[in-house]
């Protein structure tokens, strides 16, 4: 049997060594913590924030919390990690930082550079194995981990800058995987490090018969298309004629609901999807059984605080305030939203990475995500989250039997008041107005907050059907096209404003 194989039949036994782990959150997030803070208590950022003094406090992580700010992306870049773009060492975490991570997560942002140390991609590798060892809790054939893994990411080819280089975070983690799993992954060195993403696609297109994938890892958007390109270049019914081994698709970045039944109809037969979280700051979460949510790492090189998302730690434009009250992770509530705080191995401290998670468990330490901080509507106090959007589109689409991959909204003024404008994302056929009236009636039994805005100053809401197709191409427009980038479910003052002026003048190409 190859390594692979071999390390899910291990998994059987070596997950019960993992359960055990779980037994003390709250014990492994103070363990991961002070191993964080010793490790980095001589680089500029712990003698700052005395690092050496706060390991001998008997409450140090409390002492940790009152001494060091929370930071968003521009302050710590501003303070800190600039510093290690000019080959200083020592800075947030031992040592130079050879890698930085480019993300934006959405098409109106511009890139990030995040700092990727040795540390980090060694405990995204750990995470990454756990996960695999985790595969043996599924129902799946021991064959399928005989068989090739599609792993649609970003490009591996990384852009050298004198003694730092950067790019997408899997080309950095894949350059750096064990040999052994090489022979599994697809689509091998050559394409991967090809950075053109529409002929990257076509690579994969064309040597897609070649190949015999047992499981498929990518943004369901992209992976997508990437099927409905190979089933139809292949002239194929579905996905399975082409690779009948393919079993599971382990996708994260977006909520996948919406793109199930888009999924289901490529599909030859059942397929088992299994939920992850990696962002670029660290591995955070998945999900290691059949119908649960996704799982928190808690001793794998990150430590954690929880915000509650409301108005006394948010104002009304998703901006977290100076010093926002923090929850660790023994003090959380199930069905609370909070945003998270990270401290990582790659010398992140105290950062907000701009999610929103749910505990569905507590005890399990189970998470969903819920949206971003800066992704919902409060024109007028309707306090509309991604969530609420989200629910409200998987009931519609159910309802009208149609398909709704791709949605944006925004808050415009109305006359004095407000309202909310959709473009909806499908091919399908569907009576706009009932898709407007049902999206109404839905989200007013989701949100109470919206139900009584709806009465008042929330006057209307505005929807507009458009192709699937346009969401892409407006991400390609935008030099956003690949993997690693995902449409906005919420937009605001002047991205909205360019969404609509490329979908006008999408509009006149095609004649309409």
């Amino acid at each position: 049997m190859p390594i692979l194989g071999s390390i899910i039949k291990r998994g059987i036994g070596l997950r019960q060594k993992i359960q055990i782990e779980w037994r003390s959150p709250d014990r492994m997030q103070r363990r991961e913590l002070r191993k964080l803070i010793r490790k980095a208590q001589f680089t500029l950022f712990g003698k700052t924030y005395r690092f050496p003094e706060m390991l001998d406090k008997k409450d140090f992580s409390e002492e940790f919390r009152n001494t060091v700010p929370v930071h968003d992306y521009n302050s710590i870049f501003s303070s800190w990690w600039n510093k290690c773009l000019h080959d200083e060492e020592d800075v947030c975490w031992p040592g130079k930082v050879k890698y930085f991570a480019l993300s934006s997560g959405t098409s109106d942002a511009s890139s990030k550079h995040i700092p990727v140390t040795r540390d980090m991609v060694r405990a995204i590798h750990k995470a990454s194995i756990r996960q695999i060892i985790n595969l043996a809790n599924f129902d799946i054939p021991k064959s399928t981990f005989e068989k090739g893994i599609l792993m649609l990411g970003g490009s591996t080819h990384l852009n050298r800058h004198g003694r730092y280089f950067s790019g997408d975070l899997s080309g950095i983690t894949t350059s750096q995987v064990p040999f052994w799993f090489q022979h599994f992954s697809k689509p091998g060195r050559v394409i991967s490090r090809q950075q053109d993403w529409n002929d990257k696609l076509e690579e994969i297109t064309l040597k897609a018969r070649s190949w015999d994938i047992g499981i498929i890892v990518g943004v369901p958007a992209w992976v997508q298309l990437l099927m409905e390109k190979v089933i139809r270049h292949h002239n194929a019914k579905h996905i399975h004629e082409i690779w009948p081994n393919l079993t599971i698709y382990v996708h994260g970045g977006v909520y996948f609901e919406p793109y199930r039944k888009g999924f289901e109809q490529l599909m030859g037969k059942p397929m088992t999807y299994i939920e992850t979280y990696l962002a670029s700051e660290g591995f955070i979460a998945f999900q290691d059984a059949p119908d649960s949510k996704m799982r928190l790492i808690l001793n794998n090189g990150i430590f954690y605080e929880f915000v509650p998302f409301n108005s006394e730690n948010f104002d009304e434009e998703g901006e977290m305030v100076r010093k926002p009250n923090t929850v660790l992770i023994h003090e959380v509530e199930e069905g609370q939203d909070y945003a998270i705080l990270m401290s990582t191995c790659a010398g992140a401290w105290r950062y907000h990475i701009g999610d929103t998670i749910r505990f569905s468990n507590k005890q399990k330490c189970e998470i969903q995500i819920t949206g971003r901080t800066k992704h919902f509507l409060s024109m007028c106090g309707e306090h509309l989250s991604v969530d609420n959007m989200n629910r409200a589109i998987d009931i519609v689409s159910d309802e009208l039997n149609i398909s709704i991959n791709e949605f944006v909204v925004s808050g415009i003024r109305h006359g004095s008041l407000f309202a909310h404008k959709w473009y909806i994302g499908t091919d399908d056929t569907v009576d706009v107005a009932l898709l407007r009236t049902r999206m109404d009636e839905h989200l007013k039994v989701l949100n109470d907050d919206y139900r009584v805005e709806r009465g008042s100053a929330l006057k209307d809401i505005l929807v507009e059907v458009v192709p699937e197709s346009l969401f892409y191409n407006f991400l390609e427009s935008k030099g956003k096209a690949g993997a690693q980038n995902k449409f906005p479910r919420v937009m605001k003052n002047n991205s909205f404003d360019e969404w609509e002026a490329f979908v006008a003048r999408q509009a006149v190409a095609a004649g309409g």
